[in-house]
């Protein structure tokens, strides 16, 4: 048989293909050498996320007495928290196999290497082989954890966060390498349940990349649960001791039980056979037509974290599996609008961007203006408890929203209306129009937007 589609993995890139080839009436051999879902439902998102939920809740518990619930202090069931984790996966992912079962995506176990023309050789555990043809072929293998020179991972003292999903029981104390998304995430988690925590970033703040604004409230945050946060610090060669993993920085250093390295992810593009084919590579990563999503090799197409120059998040991934599709199934090009990707890092609190920042826009060429309002006398804010943060948008003058940034209660799905804008070209004043609803946190955006359009109210 030759299929129209074989994609080479099954992360959320390769399923979200799979998925929506149906819409085309496209035949899909999916190859995934581990478990479909990929990294984000197993190792990454998902998982990640599970544990943050656990935390919060926690604290919640921790601080009722503030709303006069009178209750014993909290203690934590770890292994508990972990099989809870283990069943929201386990229950994702019997989903996600039974809807592509559903939808007669054939998934075949086992690892893809291209082979062109216009097929794929998999290797199944077992060392037999055989050769998928398919009309069209989509790479989207994913990424690993990376690590730094005098860190070699062990899975035990030295980890990267797909051991440390997996702890058996909380560490005490914590060296977390990369305050980026998953570091601060994990130093967030952790630092609620009860660990020491020492985060460590190279750059001159916490969310390199992220308004300064809005890094400095998570900053702030992290610190009063006294995670010790050391930006601008780059760590020296780990040291492993009778006491501890010794992390040297500066002239000072830190005894751990364990050191957490969160200093990226590297693509997979190992062994899937790109060699003696055109696919251009950049810097381990593989170009594409953003409007396409087709390598330089004709019916070769890539997507997710292997992708060069776009965001290595899982919804991005989505979006360029529906695109490839969209273009072997019609002809037509359906581009992701990278412009209005949310980026978004699950801390307590949330930290959520969309679109340009201020400095990003400004190098862009733009004359900008910004407007921002503060979730500190917000009622609903302030009936929660957790009225620390801000938000602020990025405008172009005379112009549309070129971008917004949330930090604050809630900021994972308050961005979405800002991406909305950004994506729109709303102008302020188009935006603003809009009533929001009181007590809300929304109300905060809507207080901005107004600002953003001359006229702020409070």
């Amino acid at each position: 048989m030759v299929y129209d589609v074989a994609i080479i993995g099954g992360g959320p890139g390769g399923y979200a293909a799979a998925l929506y080839a149906h819409n085309f009436g496209l035949s899909v051999a999916m190859i995934e050498r581990d478990l479909v879902g990929g990294t984000c439902l197993h190792r990454g998102c998902v998982p990640t996320k599970a544990w943050l939920e656990t935390a919060g809740k926690y604290v919640a518990v921790a601080e009722a007495g503030d709303f006069g619930v009178i209750t014993t202090a909290p203690s934590l069931d770890w292994a508990k928290a972990r099989e809870r984790k283990d069943r929201v996966v386990g229950r994702l992912h019997r989903g996600l196999a039974g809807l592509l079962k559903g939808r007669g995506v054939e998934v075949i176990a086992g690892t893809g290497r291209l082979e062109l023309p216009g097929a794929v050789m998999v290797t199944g555990a077992d060392g037999a082989r055989q050769r998928i043809e398919a009309r069209a072929v989509i790479l989207a293998t994913g990424a690993v954890p990376r690590s730094i020179p005098g860190y070699e991972i062990d899975g035990r003292r030295i980890v990267t966060s797909d051991h440390a999903l997996e702890w058996e029981e909380r560490p005490g104390r914590v060296a977390v390498i990369g305050a980026g998304a998953i570091g601060c995430e994990f130093a967030s988690f952790l630092a609620d349940l009860g660990s020491r925590v020492y985060l460590f970033e190279v750059m001159d703040q916490i969310l390199p990349g992220m308004e300064p604004e809005a890094a400095r409230v998570l900053h702030r945050e992290l610190a009063k649960r006294d995670v010790e946060i050391h930006t601008g610090t780059a760590v020296g060669p780990a040291r492993i001791a009778p006491e501890g993993v010794v992390v040297p920085f500066g002239e000072s250093s830190v005894t751990v039980d364990v050191a957490l390295v969160a200093v990226g992810r590297a693509p997979v593009i190992a062994g899937i056979g790109l060699e003696g084919t055109r696919i251009e590579v950049e810097r381990g990563f593989v170009k594409v037509d953003p409007s396409t999503q087709q390598t330089a090799e004709p019916g070769v197409y890539a997507v997710g974290d292997i992708v060069a120059g776009t965001p290595q998040l899982a919804h991005a991934g989505f979006a360029e599996g529906i695109a490839a599709i969209t273009h072997i199934g019609s002809g037509r090009p359906a581009p992701v609008e990278y412009r209005a990707v949310p980026a978004i890092v699950y801390t307590r609190p949330e930290v959520a961007a969309v679109g340009l920042t201020e400095e990003r826009a400004r190098a862009a060429g733009y004359e900008v203006a910004t407007a921002g309002h503060g979730f500190d006398a917000m009622a609903r804010a302030l009936i929660r408890g957790e009225n620390r943060g801000l938000v602020k948008i990025v405008v172009q003058v005379g112009g549309p929203i070129l971008g917004a940034t949330v930090a604050g209660p809630e900021a994972g799905e308050l961005i979405h209306e800002l991406m909305l804008a950004v994506g729109w070209e709303a102008l302020p004043a188009e935006a603003a129009a809009f009533i929001h609803g009181h007590p809300t946190l929304s109300e905060t955006i809507g207080e901005t937007l107004l600002a953003a359009a001359g006229r702020s109210l409070h």
